[in-house]
């Protein structure tokens, strides 16, 4: 899969890097070991941070700046990373939806990346280009209907939008039958270093809980 940052976010995020990484992977309902990484992370969070202070994680500050730069409102189209974190923080439980997807979802909140996790044989042609959502855009959220998406980063495939840092796709995410994954981390902070440690924990988290050997990473600006 090729990659491309468009000048559009170039414009707003000139020190943007990413990391997409790609596996074959098996998808299981439910990882009992893998909640216990997560329910030790939300230990760890809710002591050391406060729905205001995770702001300042570098990775959830790097996004929200370039959303106000595009023109949307981070309070109101906030990161995932941020909302997951957030409910952490507010002793919600995370959704728990199947490993695949809770692994990502363990995998943003440890780094505060927005990632978005995908299965990659739903994307049409062989090319993503990260650009900026545009007035009347069509994209349907996850669990969210119809999301307006103008002003929010978003990687388009030859069909249009599969994955913004707020929400991924339904068209292209992933289910129980997914064997082909791929997971795209935003660096909006442009620290490379951290991306690929975040990209080192995802290939970690697939060889421990989805019987994989790990794939591999490559990282795009």
């Amino acid at each position: 899969m090729n990659i491309i940052v468009s000048q559009e976010i170039e414009n707003v995020c000139p020190g943007f890097v990413g990391a997409a990484v790609e596996a074959r992977v098996v998808n299981t309902p439910f990882s009992p070991e893998l909640w216990k990484e997560i329910h030790a992370l939300e230990d760890k969070f809710r002591n050391e941070l406060t729905t205001e202070s995770l702001k300042e994680l570098s990775g959830i500050a790097a996004t929200r700046r370039v959303y106000k730069a595009c023109g949307k409102d981070p309070s109101r189209y906030r990161p995932a990373s941020e909302q997951l974190i957030r409910r952490m923080l507010q002793g919600k439980e995370l959704y728990q939806i199947d490993t695949l997807v809770d692994l990502v979802n363990l995998a943003s909140i440890a780094y505060g990346y927005s990632i978005g996790g995908f299965d990659a044989d739903k994307f049409v042609g062989d090319t993503l280009t990260l650009g900026v959502g545009k007035e009347g855009e069509p994209y349907e959220g996850i669990g969210r209907g119809m999301l307006n998406i103008a002003g929010l980063p978003v990687y388009r495939d030859a069909i249009g939008g599969v994955g913004t840092p707020t929400s991924d796709n339904e068209r292209t995410k992933m289910t129980l039958q997914t064997t082909h994954l791929m997971v795209l981390i935003n660096g909006y902070d442009g620290n490379e270093e951290q991306v690929a440690d975040n990209a080192r924990f995802i290939q970690e988290l697939v060889r421990k809980y989805c019987q994989s050997d790990g794939g591999s990473f490559f990282i795009y600006k």
